[in-house]
């Protein structure tokens, strides 16, 4: 059965290659915004179902992984700071402070129309960072594609005091532990399944 991530993200790419199995990626189409009054935890849970099912529908008889991440500041969603001056600005508000990371993961089955959705939570602390430090840190690693605006799975743990929560790959846009349980109850045992070399190697 074809397993398709749902994403146009490299991070969330790179992330389910390290489970070994043989995947496609298809990018969704949605617009990724807050329906009015939706809760930050309401719209993870959403986008990551709608970017399943969007996908879903050009894959029939696949799994489909769908997923969106939030990062959240005294109850005020931080967005992907798009350049400089706002992933700078974006910096110094968390700088000190705890920022709350909510990643909506989906697995669609498009054999059955099943979902299973779940939101995993990871939160941080940030250390108390000056002007330069941020300002060098963005000049580094230019994270203007990254919620929260950052890369934990670079320079960015320097930013970090303390992290919280079971699944660090969560941090980064898919929550692996998570997934490898849904994809167990889909059927798919990832320890003992196929990986893309042996595939490679059989054909």
């Amino acid at each position: 059965m074809q397993l398709v991530l749902a994403s146009s993200s490299p991070y969330r790419t790179a992330l389910l290659e390290r489970l070994g199995l043989p995947f496609s990626v298809d990018p969704p189409g949605i617009e990724e915004t807050a329906a009015p009054g939706e809760s930050a935890r309401a719209q993870a849970r959403r986008l990551a179902a709608a970017k399943a099912h969007e996908v879903g529908a050009r894959h029939p008889g696949s799994l489909v992984i769908g997923s969106d991440q939030l990062a959240v500041l005294d109850k005020s969603v931080l967005g992907k700071p798009g350049h400089r001056e706002a992933n700078i600005d974006q910096l110094a508000r968390a700088s000190g402070r705890e920022v709350l990371f909510l990643t909506g993961l989906c697995l669609l089955d498009t054999r059955t129309g099943r979902q299973q959705l779940d939101v995993v939570d990871y939160q941080v602390r940030f250390r108390s960072l000056t002007l330069d430090q941020i300002r060098h840190y963005v000049s580094r690693e230019r994270p203007y594609d990254c919620a929260g605006g950052f890369k934990s799975e670079g320079l960015g743990l320097a930013l970090f005091e303390r992290m919280t929560g079971n699944d660090p790959s969560a941090l980064v846009g898919l929550p692996l532990i998570r997934l490898v349980e849904m994809l167990a109850k889909a059927g798919v045992d990832v320890l003992g399944a196929a990986t893309s070399e042996e595939l490679d190697a059989r054909s």
